[in-house]
């Protein structure tokens, strides 16, 4: 299968899967939690599917969905899961992300006013 950059996932695999990169991936996909504030849903979610892709090439697409659908946490996570009976495709689960983030307070921090 090949992503958006191009590549091959086992291509990307024989050229990059040493000990390192592989530490350094998973370390980067498991420090990264979503936060609404700053991060934009669209590139976020791709970039986690990538990670998750390059390091997991025989997972299915549903479980790569579903994982990073954990990383998102909370009532972010259920409201997502929520929208849909069956699992479905990433562009529906981003779609989904944007509009609960857009119309909901939903994912994002409260903050006080300073007196």
């Amino acid at each position: 299968m090949v992503n958006m950059i191009g590549l091959d996932r086992n291509l990307k695999n024989t050229k990059w899967a040493n000990n390192c990169w592989r530490f350094k991936m998973e370390n980067a996909f498991e420090s990264a939690i979503f936060n609404s504030e700053k991060d934009k849903p669209l590139i976020w979610f791709l970039k986690q599917k990538d990670r998750l892709s390059a390091l997991h090439p025989d997972m299915s697409d549903s479980m790569i969905n579903m994982t990073i659908l954990i990383k998102c946490g909370g009532e972010l996570e259920n409201a997502i899961k929520c929208s849909f009976v069956e699992p479905c495709s990433a562009e529906n689960y981003i779609n989904a992300m944007e509009d609960i983030i857009t119309r909901t307070r939903i994912g994002k921090t409260w903050t006080r006013i300073p007196m």
